[in-house]
């Protein structure tokens, strides 16, 4: 089974550009990590304070060890989250992976 990350972050009203500037740097950055089999964020048109993150690591290991990585800390603790009004985060496990 792989661990999986939905998250939902909804960016201050005027703050939607910092949010969507700092994902495009870590997007491709997490996708680099051990344990890391898919990462994608998504903006949504009709509401684009509202980004979407889905993320799938090896095991929940990977997942935490996502947080340690500089591109985190940079442009997810330094950037995107400061920016934020609400962050949500659901887990899974897959079914046949």
């Amino acid at each position: 089974m792989a661990f999986v990350c939905s998250a939902t972050w909804i960016a201050k009203e005027g703050s939607a550009d910092v949010v969507a500037e700092a994902l495009k740097h870590l997007s491709p950055a997490s996708r680099t990590e051990e344990g890391n089999i898919y990462y994608q964020a998504y903006q949504d048109p009709a509401e684009p304070n509202t980004f979407r993150i889905f993320e799938v690591y090896t095991d929940e290991a990977a997942f935490k060890a996502h947080a340690e990585y500089d591109h985190f800390k940079e442009y997810a603790l330094g950037k995107a989250i400061p920016v934020l009004e609400t962050r949500q985060r659901d887990f899974y496990e897959t079914l046949d992976y």
